[in-house]
């Protein structure tokens, strides 16, 4: 059964929205309890910087599914799609702030020890987002440029090495890449939007 977008796109965006909310709401709890309890486990740098950007990817995540007020005809599967992407972002928020890291020695030693799922659902949601893209529509994808195209393969290739190399630098580098990808997005839509 099809349906048009101005009787399902407002019921997709709020379940979209309240898995979303979820991985902000876990984001937003964990860094309150380490600043509730600063002595409770090892603060890192490496791990306040990615529970940043994956609070980032979240907000983005929440404005380009504007962009699917455009779809004309909607599926389940493109709602499960969707809600299956989401869920992705929140796992993410999950991976950096765990129900318990008793076992391990504070939030960087669970980081990388826990590497090979965050980096394989970080890559996972690169590919994502060529799919969602090309749900958009043609238009859509061709405002988007040539930098869009090329971060999946980067971000699939780094990626790739951060699961392999538990390196401290290489990881932090990382990170700092991925911060500064996400205001360079930021700065377009911006633009696009003043």
């Amino acid at each position: 059964m099809e349906t048009g977008v101005s009787e399902l796109f407002p019921h997709v965006r709020i379940v979209m929205g309240m898995v979303i909310g979820l991985g902000i709401t876990r984001l937003l709890t964990g860094y309150a309890g380490l600043i509730q309890h600063p002595g409770r486990a090892k603060l890192s740098p490496l791990h306040l910087l990615w529970g940043f950007s994956i609070l980032v990817e979240l907000v983005l995540f929440w404005w380009w599914e504007f962009e699917l007020y455009g779809v004309k005809d909607w599926s389940f599967g493109l709602f499960a799609f969707l809600i299956g992407y989401a869920v992705t972002l929140f796992l993410l928020a999950a991976l950096i702030f765990p129900d318990k890291i008793d076992e391990y020695d504070g939030y960087e030693d669970f980081f990388l020890k826990r590497r090979h799922w965050f980096f394989s659902i970080l890559g996972a949601t690169f590919l994502l987002d060529i799919v969602d893209t090309l749900l958009k529509g043609e238009p859509y994808f061709d405002t988007l440029g040539v930098g869009y195209l090329m971060q999946v393969p980067i971000g699939l290739a780094l990626c790739g090495i951060a699961i392999w190399t538990p390196n401290r630098r290489f990881q932090l580098a990382l990170v700092l890449i991925h911060l500064a990808y996400q205001v360079w997005w930021i700065g377009l839509l911006f633009r696009a939007h003043v």
